[in-house]
């Protein structure tokens, strides 16, 4: 099959029978097409770049301004006051007739005044995206003037029909802070963290560094501000990832795992046809510039840089830095499977292969019986290794001959695809499964192998180095794992949201699990790629493999789904859903360890131009406060829900100071970088820098286009019948994570699923003694239970909350002629409510229950029981909403 194609078009052999000349035809046509394809890509590309050079303007309108001063000085009117006649006379009629000299000059004039119009409507954009007073306005009271006056600007300036890079040139630049209040926030967030004799030791090291080098690196930094579009993103590039030499396999990359609710294949090659073509559709939107920028309140847009090296992008080895290669374009992806690696095109006479294409493809690959060549199964381990004997390799082995052209067609594709040879069974989650059935120990050790299978494998079967891998395992469930130098985890969730709800509900599946539709032609064939390994180089694979295996065999792995509440219960609670998870958190992880420790939450800062991220100090003195009301029982309920509501307050304004540029470690990072570059040593950026974070977190975003599902919804009826799918919750993946950060601590992702559903990844060191990846999972759920026990007004009453009059003669009044009910009196309904609670081992009877003891100001409930049927209404004002449950 595969074996007879060659990874070139042409062949050229010298020997004793003369000269052999072979031309592989089909890949020489594909070459062809490939270049065809290129150069239109590149035009396009061009015709993109010029229209977001004056957007908000549009071309249209520059031309009707050159029509307008035509007519203007057809009329006799001179909106130039001198200058056409100028142009004309000086110029343009020294080369042209006077009629089309005086048309050229109109132009001219026309054109320029439009572009200064343009940048002044930049410009003004520009200031207006400078302002962040509008992330400071409290939620439900009434908006300042200002903060009204600024969104009716934006939206009379913004535009219409935005590509996506269109907002880049008007985005402002992150704001460099002042050295003193940097300082000074920083030593407020190590307060609860150091006894009194370690915080006045750093005092004192802040204060020596204020007064000696630190004005002077800031002057610096203040250099570099000034003349770049964002002082941070290159040196947290350059230094935080591609300057590290350890393994880059659970260290640096993250990943992402498949949806719960459905499974909507379990053939292979199928799942990862549709897969692969989602993705290349994705790649063609973004080649247009055709995906929409993410706006914040459909007002703000946040910066798209980071898409552009999405695909076609490799990380290449270096001894001391490596380098970060993005292709403009590539036509074909590498493909591993049972340790062989494969070239697989993607296009066909400039045409996308529809997925019954790729399938009958990845088929032949599946089928072909030929065997590793020396060395290639364990190949991948050398990207899952040490940086600096991986570089060795790739110049020693890797730059020359047949090697150097098979690792070119993994470097160079579009990404990995990853047959897996092992399956994971998941199952499908049901949307009303209780808590103990998705918490045993059977379901939570298949999810925790599945999520240890998609972050590092068996450490030689992904390729680490390459900007995507998307694995595909026996049964049909999908995993994706990302290098992490490129981006940050919200681009590729966008993706991975994106080929998601194309695989499900636009391609789909016929009744047998394949893909849909007719194959057109006959596809180039799967080029097996070749390889010529001495036993030196494959002693060093096995070097870096055994160095992988140590890694990955120490990590503890383990998914905590959540799903007793979730965000609707936290905002009904007036309390940020982010705010209270990182409480939470804070909670158990004092539970588990028995001290306070630096804590790292993951910020965007992608309101500036090129942003990346900056850290949340979640540790605060008001979370220590509240942790330590939690575990004294002297304290009262209401004064631990206060120290609470004032946690996660000061939590909020530090997550908006980060999103704003008033971050604390970037800046540290910075005047670090330059102290290095200028052979300063500071004692007290030393510390700063090296201590380590025992609680490192992250929140996966959930970016679905609900615009774009409802249309893929409303194209294929069918298959949303089939899998039962209601919204984008039905598709919601199960999140992703990262490993430990430091060696004695916790890596923690979470992902906000539903109204009632979250999942933690949580990941630590077998070789670390104080941690606990499990036991930590169980000190979150205790930590969840019990902050939500402090606004269970029916905590205070044994579990059973006793109405006031006033309160019974209200919900006598609110229900008085709307229901069957309204005749009952109230100590019939106190009967029937225990009842009810007699019978809360039904899952529906028990959301229904927790709605009624939880919020009783908000909802008021009459019962009634009719043929096996509990019948409850909700009463809100002027809207009675009826919902039945069987029991």
């Amino acid at each position: 099959m595969a074996e007879a194609h060659e990874a070139v078009a042409f062949e050229f052999r010298v020997g004793a029978e003369g000269v052999n000349l072979n031309v592989s035809y089909d890949v020489f046509k594909a070459l062809l097409y490939a270049g065809l394809r290129s150069w239109k890509l590149r035009c396009r590309r061009t015709m993109n770049s010029l229209y977001n050079t004056i957007y908000p303007g549009h071309p249209l309108f520059g031309i009707a301004s050159c029509g307008i001063v035509y007519g203007l000085n057809t009329k006799g009117h001179d909106p130039s006051n001198g200058l056409i006649d100028w142009l004309d006379l000086h110029i343009f009629k020294r080369y042209f007739t006077p009629d089309n000299s005086k048309i050229l000059a109109c132009i001219v004039f026309g054109t320029g005044a439009y572009i200064v119009l343009v940048q002044i409507r930049q410009s003004a954009l520009k200031k207006l995206f400078s302002y962040h007073g509008w992330m400071y306005q409290e939620h439900g009271k009434k908006m300042r003037f200002g903060t009204k006056l600024w969104g009716s600007l934006v939206k009379l300036l913004i535009g219409r029909n935005p590509s996506l890079y269109s907002y880049q040139s008007v985005l402002p630049t992150l704001p460099l802070p002042s050295l003193d209040d940097t300082l000074r926030r920083y030593l407020r967030t190590i307060r609860p963290l150091c006894n009194d004799e370690e915080y006045h030791r750093m005092v004192t090291l802040a204060e020596e560094f204020r007064e000696t080098i630190g004005r002077k690196l800031q002057r610096y930094l203040w250099l570099k501000w000034l003349i770049s579009t964002n002082y941070v993103s290159d040196w947290w590039e350059k230094f935080v990832y591609l300057r590290g030499r350890s393994p880059i396999m659970v260290n640096s990359n993250f990943y992402g795992l498949d949806t719960a609710y459905v499974r909507p294949t379990k053939i292979q090659t199928a799942r990862a046809a549709n897969i692969v073509c989602a993705a290349f559709q994705y790649r063609n939107e973004l080649d247009h510039q055709n995906i929409k920028p993410l706006m914040v309140q459909n007002l703000i847009p946040l910066c798209s840089s980071q898409y552009e090296r999405q695909f076609n992008t490799t990380r290449i080895p270096g001894k001391e830095t490596d380098k970060l290669v993005h292709y403009s374009d590539s036509h074909h992806i590498a493909v591993y499977h049972k340790g062989r690696w494969y070239k697989v095109f993607l296009f066909y006479k400039d045409n996308l292969l529809q997925p019954c294409e790729l399938q009958i493809q990845l088929d032949e690959i599946i089928k072909d019986p030929t065997l590793p060549c020396y060395g290639e199964e364990h190949l991948g381990a050398l990207t899952a290794g040490e940086r600096t004997l991986w570089a060795e390799a790739h110049q020693t082995y890797f730059s020359t001959g047949i090697n150097r052209s098979s690792l070119e067609a993994i470097e160079k594709a579009a990404f990995i695809l990853i047959l897996d040879d092992e399956e994971y069974d998941i199952g499908v989650l049901q949307s009303n499964s209780s808590l103990s059935s998705i918490n045993n120990e059977n379901t939570t050790d298949k999810f925790d192998t599945y999520a240890r299978s998609v972050l590092h494998g068996k450490g030689y079967d992904r390729w680490f180095d390459k900007s995507l891998n998307f694995i595909i395992s026996k049964n049909g469930v999908v995993g994706i794992n990302v290098e992490h130098s490129w981006a940050d985890a919200p681009v590729s969730v966008h993706l991975y949201e994106y080929m998601i709800a194309e695989d499900i509900v636009n391609f789909s599946y016929d009744e047998l699990g394949n893909t849909r539709g007719t194959p057109r032609f006959v596809a180039l064939k799967p080029i097996k790629l070749k390889w010529l390994i001495p036993e030196a180089c494959n002693n060093m694979i096995e070097k870096s493999l055994a160095q992988a295996k140590n890694l990955y065999e120490n990590v503890d792995l383990h998914v905590y789904v959540h799903n007793a509440y979730g965000k609707g219960f936290m905002k009904k609670c007036k309390l940020s859903p982010d705010a209270y998870i990182q409480m939470a958190l804070q909670l158990a992880h004092y539970r588990d360890s028995g001290r306070f420790n630096l804590t790292y939450e993951a910020s965007m800062t992608r309101l500036f131009r090129d942003g990346r991220t900056e850290t949340v100090r979640s540790c605060s003195i008001e979370s220590s406060q509240w942790v330590k009301s939690m575990e004294n029982p002297t304290v009262t309920k209401n004064e631990r829900i206060k120290l609470l509501r004032r946690a996660c307050d000061y939590h909020q304004q530090q997550y908006r100071d980060a999103m704003t540029g008033k971050g604390i470690d970037r800046h540290l990072f910075c005047l670090y970088v330059l102290s290095k570059y200028l052979e300063i040593e500071s004692p007290f950026l030393q510390q700063v820098l090296h201590e380590p974070w025992k609680l490192s977190t992250s929140q996966t975003p959930v970016t679905y286009d609900d615009q774009h599902l409802k249309r893929l919804m409303a194209k294929n009826p069918d298959v949303v019948a089939r899998y039962g799918i209601i919204n984008s919750h039905s598709l919601v993946p199960l999140g992703g994570g990262f490993g430990p950060v430091a060696a004695d601590g916790y890596g923690v992702s979470y992902i906000i699923a539903t109204e009632d559903l979250i999942y933690f990844h949580i990941s630590s060191n077998r070789s670390a003694p104080e941690t606990d990846s499990k036991r930590f999972g169980q000190r979150i759920r205790q930590a969840m239970e019990d902050m939500r026990a402090l606004f269970d007004e029916e905590s205070q009453n044994g579990g059973k909350r006793t109405m006031s009059k006033s309160e019974t003669r209200k919900r006598h009044r609110t229900t008085s002629g709307n229901s069957d009910s309204d005749s009952d009196s109230d100590s019939s309904q106190s009967k029937l409510r225990f009842r009810l609670s007699a019978s809360i081992t039904y899952p529906h009877s028990q959301k229904a229950l927790n709605e009624m003891l939880f919020h009783p100001h908000k909802l008021d409930l009459a019962i009634t029981r009719n043929d096996g049927l509990v019948k409850l209404w909700t009463f809100v004002p002027a809207n009675p909403i009826t919902n039945i449950f069987h029991l």
